[in-house]
């Protein structure tokens, strides 16, 4: 299924509040599923932006789309794998519409999980690997290692700016990578991904079977020790029908360990910023 229509269940409204923002730091927008968008005054980077609406019956979306691509505009898309959620090019395509460069390993090029075309021209294509650093505006963007089983080739992406440090590795489960970046960077917030083991019907043909994507309530918590997390923003819990999971209860888990020091638990649509904890009221309610 290439899902290739994107069904903006907010209208503009979102994408208008992403356009429109002018934050003396860095803005934080949670969008979902693993989707983040991160927007200073002089860049706009998005990092698995997917707005499909899953593949039912066997991948039934929980949240609503928050945004229409079209209606926004990135610097860069940074893409931590090649899974459909991760790499989507009907969600990232209109984002680079106009420019801007897709970021990715090169297993998300050579076999994504999607079948058509990948929307953005080769030569606006940057493939990435662990070790490498690049520019985007004011962000400087470090690839680091990541430990996701299901994924051909995952990274993780540690973005820095002046205001702050932020950290995405895809759908990782606590990896060796982690304690070493933990040391190298100083990172005020990070996502991890986190849901329960469920009963998923994978493909036609196939069994309904026990499936475990993301982390469990202790592997999130091993993870942020190992990466020294400031502050830590759940993700990816709210999205699939049958891997959902309570992100508060993390709250438990974590009481007893150094890290994180704050624990962000945000709804899609949210924005926070990089150097303070805390929700950031959207326009309209401030």
């Amino acid at each position: 299924m290439t899902q290739d229509t994107i069904h903006a269940t907010w209208g503009d409204w979102l994408a208008g509040e992403i356009t429109g923002a002018t934050p003396d730091g860095v803005a934080v927008w949670y969008l979902g599923c693993n989707s983040v968008v991160l927007k200073s005054q002089a860049a706009t980077l998005y990092v698995d932006p997917y707005f499909g609406d899953g593949d039912p019956p066997k991948l039934v979306r929980m949240i609503p789309v928050p945004m229409d691509p079209a209606d926004a505009a990135a610097d860069a898309v940074l893409v931590t794998h090649e899974h459909i959620d991760h790499m989507h090019p009907p969600s990232y395509g209109p984002l680079l519409e106009d420019d801007g460069t897709l970021h990715a390993p090169q297993a998300s090029y050579d076999e994504p999980d999607y079948e058509g075309d990948l929307r953005v021209t080769e030569d606006r294509r940057s493939v990435v690997g662990e070790g490498d650093s690049f520019t985007v505006g004011d962000f400087t963007v470090h690839v680091r290692g990541a430990d996701d089983p299901d994924a051909i080739e995952p990274v993780s992406y540690v973005v820095e700016h002046e205001a702050g440090t932020f950290f995405h590795p895809g759908d990782s489960k606590p990896a060796d990578a982690f304690a070493a970046i933990g040391d190298e960077f100083d990172i005020d917030l990070g996502v991890l991904a986190f849901g329960t083991v469920g009963r998923i019907h994978h493909s036609e043909g196939s069994e309904t079977r026990p499936t475990k994507w993301y982390m469990s309530e202790n592997e999130v918590v091993e993870a942020a020790n190992d990466l020294r997390l400031a502050r830590l923003l759940p993700t990816h819990f709210d999205m699939w029908k049958g891997v959902t999971g309570d992100p508060k209860g993390l709250h438990e888990h974590a009481a007893s360990y150094e890290y994180p020091r704050a624990l962000e638990v945000v709804s899609v649509g949210d924005r926070v910023d990089l150097d303070a904890p805390g929700v950031v009221p959207p326009s309209t309610h401030r």
